[in-house]
Formats: structure tokens, sequence, C-alpha cells
């Protein structure tokens, strides 16, 4: 069985056989965090940081966790909410005002934090290069009119989301995302988690590693539907390799191009879980935590072609909030419990053709140590 480092409290041990167990079938390389009341109680890794195995992944290892890092720019929009600076029932218009065309005069920043919006596309058929040029990027959707009427749908704003909650945080701060995320969150808290990663971490990340049997040109793509014919995808195909590359890592892309492990994940989100606080740095207010779970919408998603429920910034899944990223990472927090789980892994699954349970069974094994 595989070695595995770190802390584990022993009521948990449940978790540290879990990851074992995943790394001796599927994974790779992982690491595994638990925080209970803003502390942590699992803080373990092991296997390896790269595809030929002769690198050990480390306490310090990063890897791209694609759209986990939405739990990231969900929380700087209600730590503005909480400060007074960002009105969660405002038009988008009022920070931002170009957004108002096309009929977007009455889309809040609650719809977008909600997916209800309707901008789950970009604009015009897009490279991944093209996601680099953030002003052309924002500009578009600044243009473009909604698919449906605002706040009375929900679909899945994949790319979308970071670029709206982005311009909206700098038009209000003067800052990129990354820029006040890095400042405002991880600063304080001292999370090793980063939106546009400098190259002084490089020799830190453990490149993210395509399903069995597929190459570095698997693609992110949307969810077939009930008839089996996946929806088209009219904005950027984005492939393993290019989550891989240099250039991606520099981007700010915040819907998916956050690089942390674990460890920095669960701290973060463990805030949320916390009534504010964590590690003894108090990031919001009770009060400003609550968005997180509260329900915007429920119904069908016209994206993921599933039932979905949605908070401001959040999925919502029973007891608990948070969201996981394409090829396995997830964060879960359960503010009943002021518990967070967060899973981070370099070897990807394709569930369309694989069930990925790795991340779901950590988190249920993390309850089962709750009682």
């Amino acid at each position: 069985m595989t070695d595995i480092n770190g802390m584990c409290e022993p009521r948990f041990a449940a978790v540290r056989e879990a990851l074992a167990a995943s790394l001796a079938k599927d994974d790779v390389g992982a690491s595994v965090a638990v925080y209970l009341d803003g502390e942590p109680v699992v803080d373990i890794w092991g296997g390896y940081a790269d595809a030929e195995r002769s690198v050990g992944w480390e306490r310090d290892t990063l890897t791209g966790v694609n759209s986990t890092t939405k739990n990231m720019v969900a929380l700087c929009a209600l730590v503005l909410a909480d400060r007074g600076q960002l009105d969660l029932s405002a038009p988008v218009a009022a920070y931002w005002p170009e957004f108002a065309a096309a009929g977007k005069e009455n889309v809040l920043v609650r719809h977008v934090l909600s997916h209800t919006a309707g901008l789950p596309d970009l604009p015009g058929p897009t490279s991944v290069e093209d996601l680099y040029d953030w002003d052309s990027v924002t500009a578009g959707l600044a243009a473009q009119a909604p698919q449906w009427e605002p706040g009375k749908a929900a679909g899945y704003h994949a790319l979308t989301f970071g670029f709206l909650i982005g311009e909206i945080v700098r038009r209000i701060t003067g800052q990129s995302l990354g820029e006040f995320f890095a400042e405002t969150v991880a600063g304080p808290l001292d999370a090793d988690f980063h939106i546009g990663l400098s190259a002084e971490h490089d020799h830190r990340v453990a490149p993210l590693i395509p399903p069995p049997s597929l190459t570095d040109e698997y693609a992110a793509g949307a969810p077939a539907g009930p008839d089996g014919v996946p929806r088209e995808i009219t904005g950027a195909v984005i492939r393993v390799g290019d989550t891989n590359s240099v250039a991606w890592r520099r981007a700010q892309i915040p819907a998916v191009n956050g690089f942390g492990n674990a460890r920095s994940v669960a701290l973060v989100q463990s805030v949320l879980a916390n009534r504010g606080t964590a590690g003894g740095v108090r990031l919001l207010s009770p009060q400003g935590c609550e968005p997180a779970w509260q329900e915007v919408f429920r119904g069908e998603d016209r994206i993921l072609r599933t039932p979905m429920c949605w908070t401001v910034g959040f999925g919502r899944f029973g007891s608990t909030f948070g969201w996981g990223g394409w090829g396995g990472s997830l964060v879960a927090s359960d503010p009943g419990s002021r518990m967070t789980v967060a899973y981070v892994m370099n070897q990807m699954i394709d569930r369309d053709r694989q069930e990925d349970d790795r991340g779901p069974e950590i988190l249920m094994a993390a309850y089962s140590g709750l009682h």
C-alpha cells in the first residue's frame, strides 16, 4: 500500500485509509485535507507528482484544480459584499456600465454568481490563447445578449463565471481577481493557492495526467444530454496539454486555472464553513457567509443537463456546498458541522468512460470521523 504522509487525527483514520485505497487503485498522486472549526484535523498526501512515478508528491506540491477554482472566485465576491462594496442584488451594470448592453440592464450580481445570468458561452469562436486577453473577453461578454431571461433558468457558466465576477471585482477594487485573492484572502490566511501562478512556483507543479488510455489532447466538454448527444461547445476547447502549459499558469482565467493543494483549498473554504474565520483570521462576518449556502435556483441546469441547486457562488448538495473541477478535484463545506473537506489530485478521470468516486468516498470517510 502507498505510503501516506502528513497529519491525521485518529478519529479520521478512515480518511487516510480512503486516500491510500485511491492511490493503490486509480490515483498517481493526491492530497486530502479536512478542516474542522477552521483548524486542520487531516492534512495528508501521497503518491507521485509525475506520470512516470519518479518524483514524489511532497507537502508543498501544487497542481491545477480546474473548476474547483470557482469556489475561490465566489469567496472574493462574498468578501466584497460583506464589506459593503458589492451589493449582491444590484445590477452588474452598476459596477460595469458597459455590461448593460444588449438587454442586460437587469442582470444582477447574484444571477452571475448562481449561473442564472444567461451568459454560459464565450463570445464567438475562441482559442485558448484568446482567453489570455482579459480586456477582449470581458468586452465581448459586455456586448452579448443573454440566452434566457436572467434569473429564470440556470446554465453552468464554465468559463464565463470567472471573467464576469473577475471584472466586477476589478471595477470595484482596481485589482485583478488573482491580485485581490492573493492580497485579501490567501495572504492573511497564509494559503498556498494561486490564480495566476508566478515562475518561482513552477518547480512545485505536478502536471495533470490525462485519463487512462487518453492523451494530452483530451479536452473538457459539456456533458451529453439524455439523447447522448453532447452540447456544442461554442467557446474555447481546453485540452490537458493547455492546462499544463506555462502560458496557462501565468494567465488569469479565474473560473478554471487556480493552482493549489488540498490543504490550501480546504483552509480557504473553511472560512465559510466556520462563520467567517479560519486559523484565527476573520475574513467575513458570520452573516456574510450565509449566501454561500442559501438557495438561489433549483431545477434543471441547461448546460449540465442535470437537476442542480445553485447558491450565491456554489453548488449545494444536501447539507454541503462547494464545487469540483474537471478531472476529479473537489471541495465541500458543511456549515452545520463547521467542516470542510478537499481532495486534489493529478490523475484525471473521464466520467463518461469511468465512474469517479474518489472525492465522494473521501468526503464520506470524513463524515464518519464526526460520529
